[in-house]
């Protein structure tokens, strides 16, 4: 349903007051903040209106309310004056750091952190599990040392445990089909190739292919710090997330098995901008008193990654937005500039 200006005008000025100093907002107090000459009983009857429409709710202990998830959501989309942020401060903070991704990423996730004074996230850009060729090197009866060398140059190793003692010149031949027929290939795309393809191979050495594959998905897989967090004491302060044991237990459980943060950004990934998710409201926030505000980076024009700011949903929105905006701007600047 659309708002008509009034009611919009006091739902905005409800949950700016609410933002401010956490305490139910009464008819009177929306009387004197949102400039509007409207009698008190005018004000009652808009407010009942909007209860009943689900964005205001009616505490029991007080006569004033406060905003519901929707009501947040409606402010967010359509009510909200965002505030202009200093962006010459945060660029120079930028330029202080090495030419190092990680260490960009790790610095952009304490920058959200200090400057919303909540919990600041980096979603690392994926790494492909792209290989440029690979090397088998006999170690001694039935083990191998797998060497992978990346687009890049880059190395990993990983060691093969096999049910048949290769020879090595058996080890030659499997590295060399591999890197004729897939190098340049994620492991993923070799896997399904070589399901269709290494029938014509003798057994033994199809089942070296395979176990070589697995490893090579799994090492790149393995190689990578999926998500940087700065700041969670920060959230100890806010007692929206404090207030009660359960809350903590819930919100730190979240920090450290990240699956629901993970899937959340990686969400966030594939929008355009600043998204806001609300908790109460959408299924990827683990709290109702917690909203996440995220913005995609990128290097090279291309999306590679998520960063946001995690915080109570009582939180200042005009200022966290351009936070997020601006530090996904830099970062993606940055990692632009030191991408080959």
């Amino acid at each position: 349903m659309q708002l008509d200006t009034r009611a919009q005008t006091l739902l905005k000025a409800l949950v700016e007051r609410y933002i401010a100093d956490g305490q139910p907002v009464g008819s009177r107090a929306l009387s004197k903040i949102s400039g509007l000459e409207l009698s008190p009983a005018t004000i009652r009857n808009i407010m009942a209106d909007l209860e009943e429409l689900g964005y205001v709710a009616s505490p029991h202990t007080s006569a004033g309310r406060v905003p519901t998830p929707r009501g947040y959501r409606i402010f967010v989309d359509t009510l909200l004056t965002v505030q202009p942020f200093d962006e010459q401060s945060m660029e120079s903070h930028m330029r202080l750091q090495a030419p190092q991704p990680q260490k960009m990423i790790s610095n952009a996730a304490q920058m959200l952190s200090s400057l919303s004074q909540f919990a600041g996230v980096v979603l690392s850009p994926r790494r492909e599990s792209v290989f440029q060729q690979i090397e088998f090197l006999r170690l001694g009866e039935k083990r191998i040392l797998l060497v992978i060398v990346g687009p890049t140059g880059d190395v990993q190793n990983r060691m093969l445990l096999t049910d048949v003692d290769y020879s090595p010149s058996q080890l030659v031949q499997s590295a060399n089909y591999i890197n004729q027929n897939y190098g340049g290939l994620s492991f993923e795309d070799v896997h399904r190739r070589l399901q269709a393809e290494v029938r014509q191979l003798r057994d033994d050495m199809s089942r070296l292919m395979q176990v070589a594959v697995e490893a090579g998905s799994e090492a790149m897989a393995d190689d990578k710090d999926d998500m940087v967090i700065a700041g969670e004491r920060n959230l100890l302060s806010v007692s929206d997330l404090s207030s009660n044991m359960s809350s903590l237990r819930q919100m730190f459980d979240m920090f450290e098995q990240k699956t629901g943060l993970l899937q959340l950004l990686d969400v966030s990934s594939k929008a355009n901008g600043v998204q806001i998710y609300i908790g109460g409201e959408s299924s990827l926030v683990p709290m109702d008193e917690m909203s996440v505000v995220t913005a995609p980076y990128t290097a090279n024009g291309k999306i590679v990654g998520t960063l946001g700011v995690i915080g109570p949903t009582r939180m200042a929105y005009e200022r966290v937005i351009p936070i997020v905006d601006i530090t996904a701007k830099l970062l993606s600047n940055a990692l632009s500039h030191t991408q080959p």
